[in-house]
């Protein structure tokens, strides 16, 4: 659980440094995405490792997992899974808590700023190393008034795995 701290107490100065060397909102959010998404494609195989999670069989498994072992596991929280779409490939996670956020206000020259970002760059991130092309946007934000944080995931398709190398026996 120490890097759950650790990295909520330091996040906090990355956004702040962010803004001040980008000075553009959204050219923030796209970095912080792209943060995620690089903390994403290493972070899967911890959670491989650590988590003894079986492969899932589709994405309403993967959402689950995601939202009971992998926020568990890295934030201390847990999400709840809900608004799937009728083919089950879009859902929405909503967090009952957001460690990332405390003690953060956010000033009115920010008011663009999904500040949590980097959150849905990792779930991208690592979704992409299990064959998983998704979509990771922010639906609601608690921080530009809205009642809930709420993530919405769409597979936008899955990969087959490609094997590095062909077995000619």
């Amino acid at each position: 659980m120490q890097n759950a701290e650790l990295f909520t107490l330091t996040y906090g100065a990355i956004v702040r440094q962010l803004l001040t060397d980008l000075e553009d909102v959204d050219e923030v959010n796209k970095q912080l995405d792209q943060m995620g998404y690089n903390i994403g494609i290493r972070l899967i195989d911890e959670f491989l490792a650590k988590s003894n999670v079986s492969r899932c069989v589709n994405f309403k498994e993967t959402a689950e997992v995601i939202a009971k072992v992998g926020f568990k596991m890295f934030l201390g929280i847990t999400a709840t899974v809900t608004n799937w779409d009728v083919d089950g490939s879009s859902c929405s996670l909503v967090l009952e808590d957001n460690p990332l956020v405390d003690f953060v206000e956010l000033p009115d020259m920010c008011q663009g700023l999904y500040y949590c970002n980097v959150l849905s760059g990792v779930i991208r991130g690592a979704l992409e190393m299990v064959s998983m092309k998704t979509e990771v946007t922010w639906v609601r934000d608690m921080l530009r008034g809205d009642d809930a944080y709420e993530l919405r995931l769409k597979l936008l398709k899955q990969v087959p795995e490609e094997y590095p190398y062909k077995d000619d026996e």
